[in-house]
């Protein structure tokens, strides 16, 4: 059995290997590549991705995972060996559904597909995207149609991101979560809005860098096994557990585009460089759920920095680095500035309270695009109805409505949005219960420390990678299940305060 075990971490090592191949081609593109190289990108992108897969759904692999199921069953649960195997053998049986040559079919397309957006986009071309979006569609429920016995077709493809997810119960949490929300929003309406022109200066490209490269170091982001590029739509993408990169993007009118995102994208890789270093080259060396993901950059975003403790410690720096444009602003009026509560059109530039308003209306319509009730071709005039009946605006265009996510432009339709919701409500329940493990670290932000936080998230959930699912993690985490309470309660303290009411 130990032989057998041995003989799977080898194989696991080498479709390990290949997806970080694949890594390395999708940071490339989306970093540095010259436009001219994407069509071969796209055919480099599709053999390796039917590499992996191939070696993924080997039935020698198959018939491994099945041998070693007494030898797992011998093992406590939450043992590495006997994890290992479990997570295994979960991604063969989902991977071994998909044919090799449909995966290598849509990889290639998904490059093709981004390249084309990156120049669509900013040309506010929708026709351009419109055959390629109806392929990735057509994909996406090909991918779904091979995981017959679901209750809703978008429940194969939400199962890949958070496991144990349903339509059903996102559909049920985002209703319990809106109806929650929506006074919020509408009670901050009826005050004035807090003037954000402090933000809206002109900051050079150079020092918002450096920066934010600053604020996430002492955060805790290890520039010894990462580094930060510039991209068109920011990520973090990782090669191994010591090469976790994160990109951004720069507005020199705009300060919070690029600050705000990079904490982002840092929360995001340093749960990657949490992971134990035994669990590299395995399945288990990746955060566990797209919702447990984005909790952790959510929570550095948003809960710290966003933080009048944080910014107690950080805004005099930011003030001696950008003299001229906030010189003369005081704390208090930078704190509302970048707090500031809108409806506006842009989801990544979405403030706290109405941000999970925009990822609802892209839940629904996922789910409206898989039913077949919404075809693409009538996508952006729907996205402009309900955009104005949730937002009360209407996106000028294509630019800043339907095309401004890259999400469907590089990947399916379906399984990827729930989990920034998830993760903003998981990011105000992990942050309570590291609070009560420590009551020292709202004023040790006020200090310019981190670590304690650092390391209880290391400690509880960093260092699992994917060992456990995501509803374990949280019961380990913070001995329950997931609750919008937390949630709730941070957001409605946080801007009833800054509102007056």
């Amino acid at each position: 059995m130990e032989q057998k075990f041995r003989e799977l971490k080898a194989r696991l090592q080498e479709i390990s290997d290949l997806g970080n191949i694949g890594a390395v081609l999708g940071w490339d593109q989306a970093t540095y590549m010259p436009p001219g190289g994407g069509a071969a990108r796209a055919r480099q992108s599709a053999l390796i991705g039917q590499l992996a897969h191939q070696k993924s759904t080997d039935p020698d692999l198959g018939k491994l995972l099945d041998d070693l199921r007494s030898y797992e069953e011998s093992l406590p649960y939450d043992s590495d060996e006997a994890s290992l195997i479990r997570v295994a053998r979960r991604g063969y049986e989902q991977l071994v559904r998909i044919p090799s040559n449909v995966m290598a079919e849509f990889y290639e397309h998904a490059s093709l597909s981004y390249q084309t957006w990156t120049e669509a986009r900013p040309a506010n071309n929708f026709a351009k995207m419109r055959p390629l979006l109806e392929t990735t569609l057509d994909f996406s429920r090909k991918f779904a149609n091979y995981f017959p016995g679901f209750e809703h077709i978008a429940d194969p493809l939400i199962d890949f991101n958070d496991y144990g997810m349903k339509a059903s119960s996102v559909r049920k949490l985002f209703a319990e979560l809106r109806e929650k929300l929506v006074p919020l929003a509408q009670a901050i309406s009826t005050q004035p809005l807090a003037d954000d022109s402090c933000l809206r200066a002109h900051y050079p490209k150079d020092k918002q860098l450096d920066f934010g490269k600053k604020v996430i170091g002492q955060l805790g982001y290890d520039f010894q096994r990462g580094r930060q590029d510039l991209t068109h739509h920011p990520f973090m993408t990782k090669f191994s557990l010591g090469d976790v990169r994160i990109t951004t993007r720069i507005k020199e009118n705009y300060l919070g585009d690029c600050l705000f995102s990079t904490i982002h994208e840092s929360g995001h890789a340093m749960y990657e460089q949490g992971i134990r270093m035994e669990l590299e080259g395995t399945p288990l060396a990746n955060g566990t759920s797209a919702g447990v993901h984005e909790s952790q950059s959510r929570l550095w975003e948003n809960i710290v920095g966003r933080s009048w403790n944080f910014w107690e410690y950080f805004y005099p720096e930011l003030q001696s680095t950008f003299p001229n444009q906030l010189g003369k602003v005081k704390l208090e009026d930078f704190y509302r500035a970048i707090n500031k509560v809108e409806k506006s059109l842009i989801r990544t530039e979405a403030d706290e309270v109405t941000y999970n308003l925009h990822v609802m209306l892209r839940f629904d319509f996922e789910l409206q695009l898989l039913e077949g009730s919404l075809s693409i071709r009538d996508l952006p005039e729907a996205w402009h109805e309900r955009f104005e009946k949730d937002f009360g605006i209407a996106p000028p265009d294509d630019r800043d409505g339907v095309l401004q996510d890259v999400h469907w432009y590089a990947n399916l339709v379906g399984g990827a949005f729930q989990g920034y919701t998830l993760g903003n409500i998981l990011s105000a329940q992990f942050y309570a219960e590291a609070v009560k493990a420590h009551s020292e670290i709202p004023e040790d932000m006020q200090k310019g420390k981190f670590s304690t936080l650092h390391a209880w998230l290391k400690e509880n959930i960093y260092q699992h990678g994917s060992k456990f699912t995501a509803s374990e993690i949280v019961q380990r985490a913070t001995n329950g299940s997931l609750s919008i309470e937390p949630y709730v309660k941070y957001l409605t303290d946080k801007y009833s305060r800054l509102y007056g009411f």
